[in-house]
């Protein structure tokens, strides 16, 4: 599966994915070599790396940095994500990516808003083209929840290394709603988690994900049904 999981903090998504890997690995089997990456979700800083592999020393340093250093190191990030080594994968499943960025880095980062180096709404596009090519079978999945559900969940469960703030919420999430909307990938689809519980929004997702499967991943589970049942 190739899907690029989207939406503000607080929304859902890395919850999701965890879920996905679950279905995943019970409809499809493993991915091999075993302990792979399950999914990318290390675009947010100063998330980066795989969560507590980077000292905290080295992430206050990267903090220190200024914003011309951070936007070329954010640049590595994607680059490398989409190196061919990465999308040869059973499945490359990202978190938040070029759509993250595009919203949140002209609000936190002090670079790429519109019109300047390293515009982020262009970069975003761009990425979408290499996608295009690497895997056009890539879906985007859109996870959001109302502001006052985000506001709550900001409020009961406080993430260690927050990024948004309680007065952009509203700004944050008509950004992600717009760049989800003018994506150029095809295959799409939205998951409200607002009221829905994560088993209910994993029997969505599993719902709207069937038609949107690959060929190969057809395969996949036939195969590892077959497997199943021998």
């Amino acid at each position: 599966m190739r899907l690029i999981i989207v939406g503000s903090e607080y929304a859902g998504k890395t919850t999701l994915a965890e879920e996905i890997v679950k279905w995943r690995n019970n409809v499809m089997g493993e991915p091999t070599p075993h302990g792979i990456v399950q999914f990318h979700d290390h675009f947010t800083p100063p998330w980066f790396g795989h969560w507590d592999e980077i000292p905290d020393e080295d992430l206050k340093k990267y903090n220190e940095l200024g914003p011309t250093l951070k936007e070329m190191f954010t640049r590595y990030q994607f680059a490398y994500h989409l190196s061919p080594q990465l999308y040869r994968d059973s499945d490359h499943i990202l978190i938040g990516f070029h759509i993250e960025e595009a919203v949140y880095a002209p609000l936190y980062y002090g670079y790429g808003g519109a019109g300047k180096y390293g515009d982020r709404v262009s970069m975003a596009h761009g990425l979408e083209k290499e996608i295009l090519e690497q895997g056009p079978e890539t879906v985007i999945i859109h996870v959001k929840a109302t502001a006052d559900v985000i506001r709550k969940r900001m409020k009961d469960s406080p993430h260690e290394r927050g990024m948004i703030k309680d007065e952009d919420i509203e700004q944050i999430l008509e950004r992600f709603q717009y760049h989800y909307g003018h994506s150029l990938l095809r295959y799409r689809f939205e998951l409200d988690t607002t009221e829905a519980t994560v088993e209910e929004t994993m029997k969505e997702f599993v719902t709207k994900i069937g038609p949107l499967l690959s060929d190969k991943d057809r395969l996949r589970m036939q195969a590892h049904a077959m497997l199943q049942d021998s």
